[in-house]
């Protein structure tokens, strides 16, 4: 075996890995997306051996420039990462030691692979959470926007796909900003509970050198070092939190994207994306296609995947580590990348997204004030069952006359009952079914625009905390 080629830890060895394995085994291909955190470590990790007299302080020197060197190679892309090299930290340490010399070895003593991962992820996992709620907070903004500009559109609500009752647009649209809310904060826990630095874990067991942890948790930005070095390896609950989150958070926009499709539909026409987010046929010359909103749907089931790959990975590999937990990489940077481009894409449709409240407000079925005429009979004093009876009668006789409830005489509705009044006529009126749930959190126009008031406000303090 050639000397200048073997591996990093080929003592023990006699003979080359072959190519295969070589190939099998090398992550290189994907983390290398680690190298500026990988580096950042090792810079840390540099001083806290310096401190302890492990490198004199002209060895520091060296090894701080000789890692500046490297990152600039691997940011210009000049820096050949071949799967020979295995993985970013090796190819790190390697090119390290063909720039300074032998002491470019000395910043791995006392150190693991084991737990330089985990200090290399939670580093960009920190990166990764403050980039996505960067995007939740630009799709929260436009929410906002459309709340605000759609607050008098009244359209039909659905339980069971059926017309149920009637609700502004802009309530149902700050429906998915108050779900957005709850991601946020998912996200938030999940940066906290990573917020543990693992350098000095060693493989294991801990290192044999005294490095000061708490002067490296400070030093890389973390609250700590982790509690206990067989926990901190061999765990990978902070990427699982993320995937967690991440998969509810795109449950969520797959869930408005099913109904922003089926709205879009000539059936329907209560909105329409703008071309820029759609595409065509390429035999059908008329077709307008909502891809946008699909691709996210589909992408759901992606994250759902990685989620599920990891909990499977993890579930029975013996502690501490063992060569399986290099799968959590393609499932964790492959999520991020599928929840960073759907929040952007899902934004711009929204965003330029038209709605016609014509078609909306005509496309209530004559049976969606129901309910209201139940309500009108109970504040009139009727028990509320009695009044679901009277009202299911009215609807049975207006489905087989082929009217709806609005075109329902008096005379027919005290047929019923002879609680009713003339003044029935105010409550089969869909803008006045909306006014009488003002109460917070219901679809009424002073309570939307409370929830809308709030929402601005919680950008607001995110904002400032940003600035401050």
């Amino acid at each position: 075996m050639n000397e200048s080629d073997a591996k990093l830890w080929a003592g023990r060895f006699s003979k080359p890995t072959e190519a295969t394995m070589e190939r099998f085994n090398a992550s290189i291909g994907f983390d290398r997306r680690l190298y500026a955190v990988d580096i950042k470590g090792s810079r840390a990790q540099a001083k806290a051996l310096n401190r302890i007299d492990v490198i004199s302080d002209e060895e520091l020197g060296q090894v701080l420039n000789g890692l500046d060197q490297v990152e600039e190679e691997i940011s210009a892309g000049q820096l050949s990462l071949t799967d020979d090299l295995e993985d970013i930290h090796m190819a790190v340490e390697k090119r390290l030691i063909e720039i300074v010399g032998e002491v470019g070895g000395k910043i791995h003593t006392g150190r693991s692979r084991n737990d330089q991962v985990v200090l290399d992820e939670r580093l960009y996992l920190r990166e990764v959470l403050a980039g996505t709620l960067v995007r939740m907070d630009r799709l929260q903004a436009t929410l906002l926007s459309f709340s605000d500009r759609h607050l008098d559109v009244v359209m039909p609500g659905y339980t069971h796909v059926q017309q149920a009752q009637p609700v502004r647009l802009s309530h149902y649209t700050m429906a998915l900003f108050w779900m957005l809310e709850r991601d946020r904060g998912r996200f938030e826990d999940c940066f906290s509970r990573s917020d543990r630095m693992p350098l000095g874990s060693g493989s294991f067991a801990g290192s044999a050198y005294a490095v000061d942890r708490e002067f490296l948790a400070q030093e890389l930005g973390f609250s700590a070092p982790t509690e206990n070095s067989i926990d901190a390896v061999s765990d990978r609950d902070y990427l699982l939190e993320f995937l967690s989150a991440s998969a509810i958070l795109m449950g969520h926009l797959s869930r408005f994207c099913e109904d922003l499709i089926v709205w879009s539909s000539s059936e329907f026409g209560f909105v329409a994306l703008d071309e820029a987010y759609s595409t065509g046929s390429s035999m059908m010359p008329q077709k307008k296609n909502p891809d946008s909103l699909e691709l996210v749907r589909g992408k759901t089931g992606r994250v759902y995947g990685n989620l599920m790959s990891l909990l499977t990975v993890m579930k029975g590999v013996p502690l501490t580590y063992s060569k399986d937990m290099q799968e959590d990489k393609e499932a964790f940077f492959d999520t991020i990348d599928t929840v960073w481009i759907s929040l952007e894409v899902f934004t711009g449709a929204w965003a330029s997204m038209k709605v016609d409240p014509q078609k909306m407000q005509a496309s209530l079925d004559g049976m969606v004030l129901a309910t209201d005429l139940a309500d009108y009979l109970a504040r009139k004093g009727l028990p509320f069952r009695t009044c679901h009876q009277v009202v299911g009668r009215l609807v049975k006789f207006a489905v087989e006359n082929g009217k709806s409830l609005e075109q329902l005489d008096l005379a027919t509705l005290r047929g019923e009952s002879d609680v009713f009044e003339e003044d029935v006529a105010e409550v089969l009126v869909a803008e006045n079914s909306t006014a009488r749930r003002n109460i917070s959190g219901g679809t009424g126009r002073e309570a939307v625009m409370g929830q809308t008031a709030k929402g601005w406000r919680l950008l607001a303090e995110r904002i400032k905390e940003t600035e401050l």
